[in-house]
């Protein structure tokens, strides 16, 4: 299921006005502060349906080690885009080819929220392309496992869950993928859990991302979302290596 397609242009102030260049040097954030040069907090708009939050800069908190995520209700609908909640969501200035993506995490539990780690570019980016995505994605419904899927030209549906052996909302743990031409494989905590071989796969060098979403019409996909108080999605390290290079990588 898409993790990011429908970017409203309310994006405006802020990636919106960044042409983003493609990148090919390695770099690796341990979040001990909030890297301005790297990332963006995504801040006043909305992804629009099956999302059923608003972005706020103020839901994103970086200090320590930890970067964090917040979903609640304050102060929605009125200051989350009209959305009845509001969360956090963080992204690259620049864009990013084939390489080593990874990130240590520790995923919400709730039915109907999504906790994410994925490249993407599309056609409401600066400058537009088609919409490609690789996606590792805990759903909270059941954080025992994780979906990983991708997104060719705006078509996805290749998604597989696979079982992790560990409840993903009780630690930290190194989710990360290879992406080179006609090859993505997956990893969790340096094994490789699926790899995909073919022709067709995402080519576009992408945003590197993640959030924390609770979904509205997707039930049958995320479960039923409740809210009962605040939930979070806490990271404590994100990093790219380019392919090619001999940077020790985490498998």
């Amino acid at each position: 299921m898409l993790a990011l397609l429908l970017v409203s242009s309310g994006l405006g102030g802020s990636a919106a006005a960044l042409a983003a260049r493609v990148v090919t040097t390695a770099w690796s954030d341990a979040f001990d502060s909030y890297n301005t040069s790297l990332w963006l907090k995504s801040d006043g708009w909305t992804n629009g349906a099956p999302f059923a939050v608003g972005w706020r800069a103020d839901h994103v908190s970086v200090s320590g080690g930890r970067m964090a995520f917040q979903l609640d209700n304050v102060p929605c609908p009125s200051g989350c885009s009209g959305m009845p909640y509001a969360s956090g969501e963080y992204r690259t200035i620049d864009n990013y080819g084939y390489g080593h993506f990874e990130t240590r995490m520790q995923a919400a539990a709730a039915s109907g929220v999504v906790s994410s780690f994925f490249t993407y570019t599309g056609p409401t980016e600066h400058p537009p392309a088609p919409h490609d995505e690789i996606d590792v994605e805990i759903l909270g419904e059941d954080p025992t496992s994780v979906q990983t899927n991708y997104f060719v030209a705006g078509v996805g549906g290749h998604e597989v869950v696979t079982a992790l052996g560990f409840d993903a909302s009780q630690g930290f743990h190194t989710y990360a993928f290879d992406w080179v031409p006609g090859q993505i494989t997956w990893y969790v905590d340096s094994v490789a859990i699926r790899t995909v071989q073919s022709s067709s796969l995402p080519t576009n060098p992408g945003k590197v991302m993640m959030n924390l979403w609770a979904g509205r019409g997707v039930d049958a996909w995320l479960g039923p979302f409740q809210y009962t108080g605040p939930l979070h999605a806490y990271y404590d390290s994100a990093g790219y290596t380019p392919s090619g290079t001999t940077k020790p990588r985490g498998h």
